[in-house]
């Protein structure tokens, strides 16, 4: 699941209203619009990005890994704006760490961040089997087992932490899938992203109203459902609660759906294990408030087992992302947005 082709979708499944649900949906059907509108063609970016996968998939993960860890540490002497917000961001949400080890912090993140983005083209391109072979451990799977026995469907949520990319795989690999998803900003890359996706056996539907009745009517088979849990919805289309300590806009839509199904929530990830050796996934059960009837304290019992995974393995959480975009009215910009 990549952080720009997977964005929670507004909520327009046919069921009683919740409160705010009116102006949820109104926020999200803007959203929806700008970003159909942001969509542009870009056929060189495009056929550069085909090549870089393409060619990236026969060179060993192990010396991917090393020339990434190289690149980030040069990246980090200078002001792009990766380097920028992952500063930031691990400055308001690790307070109790000293300067120096948050700069260490911050340093070891986007190590991380260089190595998930060369290793797409392993975790892409090549054989399924040949991917999923990485995956040397698996922790928690008795929580999978026994939410698959209540037989009221899963709800699969991975973050974005360690190698969510090689967690999709997994899921759809083990049992039967259905991931909302939503077109990449450049149009020649959707057959990449979705060829990807689907190949382990996952069912892709629209992040739009369709997809998510599509959703309902999974869950209700008993089956398995893939939400992106840890994204800023956008303004006017997600509740403030916290995460690590700090308000974030956070989408309603994941609480929404496990409250009407009642189906369990798994949270899923990657490890990414030193030196190239594989990866380990987890799998950590979902705490039983996301499944309440009042949606925020859900979306915040969501964003505090978000938090417990990270703090596992901060350094491999995507801090370059703008969590905090978003914030409460009265409140400084974090990142010298435009309001």
């Amino acid at each position: 699941m990549s952080v720009e082709s997977e964005t929670p979708p507004r909520d327009d499944a046919p069921a009683p209203a919740a409160a705010g649900e009116g102006t949820f949906r109104r926020a999200r059907a803007q959203t929806d619009e700008s970003r159909q509108k942001s969509q542009v063609r870009y056929p060189i970016t495009a056929w550069a990005g085909k090549m870089l996968l393409g060619t990236s998939s026969h060179i060993p993960l192990r010396l991917l890994h090393a020339v990434a860890g190289g690149a980030a540490r040069l990246g980090s002497h200078f002001s792009v704006p990766e380097t920028r917000i992952t500063r930031a961001n691990i400055e308001l949400c690790f307070p109790e760490l000293s300067p120096r080890e948050r700069e260490q912090l911050a340093r070891a993140s986007l190590r991380q961040t260089a190595c998930m983005a060369v290793e797409l083209g392993h975790l892409w391109m090549r054989p399924v089997k040949e991917a999923l072979g990485l995956i040397i451990d698996l922790r928690g799977e008795e929580h999978l087992q026994r939410a698959l026995a209540r037989g009221r469907g899963v709800i699969f949520t991975a973050p974005h932490l360690g190698a969510w990319e090689l967690a999709g795989l997994w899921g759809g690999s083990r049992f039967t899938i259905t991931t909302l998803y939503r077109q990449p900003r450049v149009r020649e890359m959707d057959q990449v992203y979705t060829n990807a996706r689907k190949r382990s056996g996952a069912t892709l539907v629209p992040a739009d109203g369709s997809g998510v009745r599509a959703v309902f009517q999974a869950l209700a088979r008993g089956a398995a459902v893939a939400l992106l849990p840890d994204q800023d919805p956008g303004r006017g289309a997600g509740v403030f609660v916290p995460f690590f300590n700090v308000l974030a806009n956070t989408s309603t839509l994941l609480p929404r759906i496990a409250s009407r199904s009642k189906a369990s929530v798994l949270i899923g990830f990657a490890e990414r294990l030193p030196r190239a050796a594989g990866y380990r996934m987890h799998i950590l059960p979902g705490s039983e408030a996301i499944s309440g009837d009042d949606l925020e304290a859900g979306a915040a019992a969501l964003n505090q087992d978000i938090e417990k995974a990270v703090r596992m393995f901060p350094d491999q959480y995507l801090w370059s992302y703008k969590r905090f975009k978003f914030r409460p009215p009265g409140t400084p910009d974090l990142y010298g947005n435009k309001r």
